[in-house]
Parts: structure tokens; sequence; C-alpha cells
């Protein structure tokens, strides 16, 4: 993949990250302010985000750290009101709060943890979307990066509500995308990968395959680049280059340049979407 941080120019245009204390999130964060973007971010976990901030801050760019819960509406909502008198109307959303609790057999586990996972994972970024709209269709501009994952669309038995969710939130952007096509905003699912706490817990998951066991713990010690890579993909998407692909799902590991190439094929085909096929 080409493209890098230094490739896009974000400067003066301003970034919220939910689930932005760790992991991805808060690479996603380090990457879009070395990128020259102003960025808010959110999660639970206060001293996570301050963390987060301070490495920002440390690159050279601008952050503030709100705590707050993505599945409250009304904590969400004055979150962009006051990142937008900070920094001003959010150009970028990532919507990457999520959890991949819980594990094992779907008759053993609390129903309402269950769907729990739903009310964070699909519910979360809809309230979050349903906040940065109306300045962005007011704009006529913004992206929109909903984080999926390939758990979305492969049979992982003993993440029922974690893969149907990300089902979920990968059509969601696809129905989502014709909405806004007409206001200048893009929407994608963003499937990335790297060393998370998500992998450590699959790492050690008793119910899951060894094989997945095996794949989670390399990627715990060795994914780095995959965790690179994604923030490159990001970068790609949000920068503008990648428009033309609003409302698919796309993978940390595509290629940008065969993705823009083909650009007109995969809308004709209806290509890197879920669909039914008989």
């Amino acid at each position: 993949m080409s493209t890098t941080s230094d490739d896009v120019d974000l400067t003066g245009q301003v970034a919220l990250i939910t689930g932005g204390g760790r992991g991805l999130g808060r690479a996603f964060a380090v990457g879009l302010a070395q990128a020259g973007a102003s960025v808010g971010i959110t999660a639970r976990t206060q001293s996570e985000i301050d963390e987060t901030a301070k490495l920002v801050e440390a690159s050279g760019g601008q952050a503030i750290a709100f705590s707050a819960d993505v599945t409250d509406k009304v904590a969400m909502e004055k979150v962009v009101a006051s990142l937008e008198e900070r920094f001003g109307p959010v150009d970028i959303l990532v919507n990457n709060a999520g959890v991949i609790t819980p594990l094992g057999n779907d008759w053993e586990m609390d129903a309402d943890e269950w769907w729990q996972s739903f009310t964070i994972n699909v519910n979360g970024p809809y309230i979050c979307i349903r906040a940065v709209m109306p300045s962005m269709i007011a704009r006529g501009k913004g992206r929109i990066i909903n984080i999926t994952s390939i758990c979305g669309h492969t049979v992982q038995p003993s993440a029922t509500a974690y893969s149907a969710s990300k089902a979920a939130i990968s059509h969601f952007t696809n129905c989502l995308a014709p909405a806004l096509k007409d206001h200048g905003i893009g929407v994608f699912a963003l499937a990335p990968a790297g060393p998370t706490t998500m992998h450590e817990l699959l790492a050690n998951e008793p119910t899951r395959s060894p094989e997945m066991r095996e794949r989670s713990r390399l990627i715990m010690e060795e994914g780095q680049h995959m965790m690179d890579s994604s923030v490159r993909m990001l970068m790609y998407l949000v920068s503008g280059k990648g428009d033309s692909l609003s409302g698919r799902h796309i993978s940390w590991d595509d290629s940008v340049d065969e993705l823009t190439s083909r650009a007109d094929e995969i809308e004709k085909e209806d290509l890197y979407v879920l669909r039914l096929r008989k």
C-alpha cells in the first residue's frame, strides 16, 4: 500500500475517534493528527484517552479527550458540540468503539450481554453519525469510517454477537452511502487488523479453535505491520482518494491502487458488499 500519513494533508480538518483510548483507536488518532487534523478522542476510561491525547500532542498535533459512552445519545451530542466549539465542525468520524464479548456458546451466555454487543457495535455508530450529520450535510462534505471486521462475513460460532453486529455495521454502511452521496459525504466500512485487546481475549478464549487461538497469538506478537497498514488504509479513505468506493467493505490489506483502478467495476458488479448470491 502506497498511501501514508505523509501522502495525506488534513490540515484544518477536525476528526472524532470513538474508542480512542488504546489499540487501533489510539493509532488512528495519532495518524490523523500527524496528517494535520485536530482530533477529538472519546472512550469510557478517562486515563486512557488522556494518554492518547498526550501522544497526539507529543507528535505535534492538537487533541481533546472526552470521557463518554457511545450508546448515550445525549452524551455524544455534548461531545460533538464541545469539539465543534473547540476546533470546529467535524469533518471525519471514525466509529471505532466496540466490544467482542460475550464469547462462548450462545445457549450458555447471558441474553442481555449478547444484545449489549449490538447496542455498542451498531447503535453506538448510529448515534455518533446522527450527531455529526447535520453539520456535514449543511457544509456538503464529510467522511465517516465505520470499523467492521472480517468476522462480519466469516463463520465464528463462539462469537455470534460480535460477528452478526459487524455484518450489520457493514450493511448499514452500504445502505447509508446512497443517501449521503448527494450531500458530498462518503461512508466506508473498514476491517482493520493489529495487536489489540480483542486479539488478546481471543488468544486465550477456550471455546475458540486451536487454529484461531494461535492466529490471535501471532497477531499479538507480530502484528504491528497490520496495525500500520490499517492506519494507512484509514488515511486513504479519509483523504478523499477512495470516495468512489463509498458504501463498500474495505479490508486493511486491500490494495488501494487496485481498488481505485477497479472503482467502476466494483460499482457495476456490486462488489465489496454483503449480498445473497443465488
